[in-house]
């Protein structure tokens, strides 16, 4: 297999980012995430090293590709989301809808959620990745308040939104039993029982109630 480059229209592809996605996991799953290198993929898929680096930045990114098209589906899910729906029932459905996969997925999504969760150098690089999930959630949550992404409110339900779907995903991968979206669906509806709109609607505390003289 040779390397791909821009042919004349209507020539396929021979690369895509999703072979060397494809390509990744098999390599990490037979001889470990550390010890694969983008070498290695590369010359698996055929390609240079160079070809590699145009799809992604580094061999992280390789498993952080599908989480980054899940944070832009919630955000068109939520966008979309009926205007008199209450705000954690919209980010219920809208986090339930973005994760629902099919059986023949479910593999490659266990192992892509167990490397994040048990690799220390996939957890750093993770981090401004679950930034902007829970980012994608405090602004659905302050377009809905009137209030800013910032906000008190709105910072609070991006994050714990994120920590219990964490939660979820962790006990999943662990458990290998039922479906994804059932572990979500009990997570956030603990969740959602505490965030009614009344709560959100709520005016910020006085920093002095805080704590903060």
């Amino acid at each position: 297999m040779t390397e791909t480059r821009p042919g004349p229209r209507g020539r396929p592809r021979r690369t895509s980012n999703r072979n060397l996605e494809l390509i990744a996991l098999r390599l990490f799953a037979e001889q470990g995430f550390e010890e694969t290198t983008v070498d290695q993929i590369a010359t698996a898929a055929g390609v240079s090293t160079r070809t590699f680096f145009r799809y992604f930045e580094s061999k992280a990114a390789v498993l952080l590709n599908e989480f980054d098209q899940e944070v832009q589906t919630i955000r068109t899910l939520l966008a979309e989301s009926p205007p008199d729906l209450p705000v954690m029932a919209s980010v219920h459905r809208a986090v339930l809808t973005a994760n629902s996969y099919s059986a023949e997925d479910v593999p490659e999504l266990r192992a892509r959620v167990g490397l994040l969760g048990s690799v220390p150098e996939l957890a750093a690089s993770a981090a401004v990745h679950y930034d902007a999930w829970e980012r994608a959630i405090s602004e659905f949550v302050a377009a809905r308040t009137g209030g800013s992404p910032d906000s008190l409110t709105a910072l609070a339900v991006g994050r714990a939104t994120l920590a219990v779907c964490r939660a979820a995903y962790d006990r999943w991968v662990v458990e290998a039993e039922g479906d994804l979206t059932v572990y979500l669906d009990a997570a956030l509806r603990a969740l959602q029982a505490g965030f009614d709109d009344t709560t959100l609607g709520a005016r910020p505390l006085d920093e002095k109630k805080l704590g903060r003289h």
